[in-house]
């Protein structure tokens, strides 16, 4: 008897975190952003994650100028937490961020909400992408008393879009879960 249609195939377990990733960030659209300041205390603030996604990177706009672009030169060492209290799940995020200051990606991530912090538009000489580059993170899901860590999720997702046969990302093993502290 002949199959209709291609088999599907079993979702690996990284795809399968990483849309859950994907999912929380989504839902939460606003993150807490962590930096270190120059003093070594940690400093937190609200940052709307930009396009609504996650490719592998996050973005986020800010002025240049701004006191967490001058931590982020000094010590590219953040942390991005993300809560989605609806679907009681969380995310903490590591990884380095840099500052970025280029038209073409500004264009791509650009939106009219940003008018608000930015009357200048797309040129403001004040507007400035934060990109993080994710190292790990940690999915907590207290429905199942669970936590999952993804270590070197941001190197796998990076081989990932650059879609190059030699970049093919290395085959991770599979999430540890385990009870929630």
């Amino acid at each position: 008897m002949a199959k209709k249609g291609p088999a599907k195939e079993k979702e690996a377990p990284i795809e399968r975190e990483v849309r859950k990733l994907r999912k929380v960030i989504k839902a939460a659209r606003t993150a807490m952003f962590t930096t270190v300041a120059p003093d070594g205390r940690l400093r937190s603030r609200p940052m709307a994650t930009l396009k609504g996604g996650f490719d592998g990177d996050l973005w986020f706009v800010t002025r240049s100028t701004a006191p967490k672009t001058e931590e982020i030169r000094e010590n590219q060492h953040v942390n991005v937490a993300y809560s989605d209290a609806r679907g009681d799940r969380y995310v903490s995020i590591s990884g380095l961020a840099s500052v970025v200051r280029d038209p073409a990606k500004v264009q791509e991530m650009w939106n009219k909400r940003l008018r608000a912090w930015f009357p200048g538009g797309k040129k403001d000489p004040e507007l400035a992408l934060i990109r993080v580059r994710i190292d790990r993170a940690e999915v907590w899901n207290p429905k199942t008393a669970s936590m999952t860590h993804l270590e070197g999720l941001g190197a796998v997702l990076a081989k990932r879009r650059t879609g190059r046969a030699e970049d093919r990302p290395p085959t991770l093993p599979p999430p540890t879960g385990g009870a929630s502290a």
